[in-house]
């Protein structure tokens, strides 16, 4: 078993971790405050090539594999949640579903571009009454002619109104199957489009700084070419999405994690109480230790499941695994870092303050922890 990375992954490791550190850690407190999204921050990434890192060259694409993608999100949440929710929407939701589900066609109008960073793209998955229940949708889409009427609503959709967002892919109903269940499919929305909008929403807890939207359908026509792959298969191309988006997630609480613990120890090495440095206390040592273990054992599941996927072997239950733990690490070592920094753990002017926020949705986004932990019942046979 060989557990080292490529020369070319550790040297995408130190680049990216270099250009973070440079490029976004000065501005990350001040965007999260003012609830901005960063064109300027957004671009660097994307000439630093963030976008469409494991899709093929011929349409844009870096052509890495998926766990150089997965140690690049790492190292960018490793200092800021927002630019990393960015990236990794980006990738797993935005250009996913195109690349591995979308037509000859679709993949040459819509990836380069996307792969660039030239645009963005959204992934309409949960409604306001679909949440967990995802196969519960009430978007529903008609074929009339050669168009789809789309109508109904979607929330909390990533990446879905930025001044460069140039689509969303839209969960929709589209009929009922045999069995009484509803038939779902995915088609491709452009911006823009009569009868269709996408609505900023502020006033969140995380992730400040990254683009979240609510979407609305009425009455809106596409195209009928703009069906993703064949109608009904929506439900299965959903969950194929959500399985490498979990991986995502699974970085982001992974990089999460390990900033929290690079603060609290430089922290802890600093802040002398009873004229000792607060980390030689045995009570605060132990927590950096037990944070140093868990963040080795996040790293190593997620890093398992990426390598089951680059070679094309089943990873669902491991990629539920990973964002499972690597989540709950996260909420973990963002408590011990904050009661590491005391009463400056809860000010604004310390970083640690935004992580123990950010953590929070990683609970909640891409299947609940709930839901993983159902996934993951059902896939070792105890349900």
């Amino acid at each position: 078993m060989d557990f080292s990375l490529s020369m070319e992954q550790e040297i995408l490791r130190n680049s990216v971790r270099d250009f973070a550190e440079k490029e976004i850690k000065p501005v990350a407190r001040e965007l999260d405050e003012n609830e901005e999204f960063s064109y300027e921050t957004m671009q660097k990434m994307a000439d630093l090539g963030l976008f469409g890192m494991f899709v093929a060259e011929k349409y844009g694409g870096q052509g890495m594999d998926y766990i150089s993608y997965i140690i690049a999100t790492e190292e960018i949440a490793r200092v800021d949640g927002s630019h990393a929710a960015t990236v990794a929407a980006g990738n797993s939701l935005g250009i996913g579903p195109i690349y591995y589900f979308g037509n000859e066609e679709q993949k040459e109008k819509y990836l380069p571009k996307l792969c660039s960073g030239e645009a963005l793209w959204g992934f309409g998955l949960t409604e306001p009454n679909a949440g967990s229940d995802a196969g519960n949708s009430k978007t529903t889409a008609v074929l009339d002619g050669d168009e789809w009427v789309i109508n109904g609503s979607k929330i909390f959709i990533t990446n879905a109104s930025t001044k460069i967002t140039t689509g969303i892919t839209s969960l929709c109903r589209t009929g009922t199957r045999d069995d009484g269940r509803p038939e779902l499919s995915c088609i491709l929305v452009e911006a823009g489009i009569p009868g269709y909008e996408a609505r900023e929403m502020h006033g969140k807890m995380m992730w400040r700084a990254s683009n979240t939207s609510e979407l609305y359908f009425d009455d809106c026509r596409v195209p009928k070419e703009n069906q993703l792959g064949h109608v009904g298969n929506g439900f299965h191309q959903m969950l194929g999405t959500l399985d490498g988006g979990r991986l995502s997630i699974g970085a982001m609480g992974l990089g999460g994690a390990q900033g929290c613990f690079e603060m609290a120890l430089k922290y802890s090495k600093e802040r002398e109480q009873f004229g000792r440095p607060i980390s030689s206390f045995q009570v605060n040592a132990f927590k950096l230790a037990d944070m140093a273990l868990e963040i080795e054992c996040a790293r190593l599941i997620l890093y398992k499941a990426c390598w089951l996927r680059d070679n094309n072997k089943s990873f669902s239950k491991e990629a539920a695994m990973a964002k499972l733990y690597c989540s709950e690490v996260m909420y973990r070592c963002a408590n011990h870092a904050v009661q590491l920094h005391g009463g400056y753990g809860l000010m604004k002017e310390y970083d640690v303050e935004r992580f123990y926020r950010d953590q929070k949705l990683l609970d909640i986004g891409e299947g609940t922890s709930e839901v993983q932990r159902l996934v993951i019942s059902r896939l070792v046979g105890a349900l």
